[in-house]
């Protein structure tokens, strides 16, 4: 996936292909959470079906709206135990493939809108 936009304020994802994210002028190559502010590294998450809200801890502490979960190749789903937790805290709670969480992200920080991306690579 390649992406063209760039309006170079705050955090955004150029590509995401093979294994590395490019966002900004870094590459990534471990799961990682975005904000349209930050980008926050070493994030460390266990198995997806062993995710907790706790897991997503950095994302929640900038107050999104939405937690963009960017699943690896495929979308998987965790549990609904997670689901429930983040979404009773009044957050949106999205799961896709991380090439389609990157492009979202993209398009909700551009929005202006509070947004997190918590990305399997």
């Amino acid at each position: 996936m390649q992406l063209s936009l760039d309006d170079n304020n705050g955090v955004f994802v150029r590509s995401f292909a093979n294994g590395e994210l490019h966002v900004n002028d870094r590459i990534i190559t471990s799961p990682v959470i975005l904000t349209p502010q930050a980008i926050i590294p070493d994030w460390a998450p266990p198995a997806i079906k062993e995710l907790r809200a706790a897991d997503f801890s950095a994302a929640l502490d900038g107050d999104p709206e939405v937690i963009l979960f960017g699943t690896g190749s495929t979308q998987v789903f965790p549990s609904t135990v997670l689901i429930t937790e983040i979404m009773r805290a009044g957050v949106g709670f999205e799961v896709m493939d991380t090439a389609a969480a990157c492009r979202t992200f993209n398009v909700l920080s551009a929005e202006g809108r509070r947004v997190a991306a918590a990305l399997l690579i």
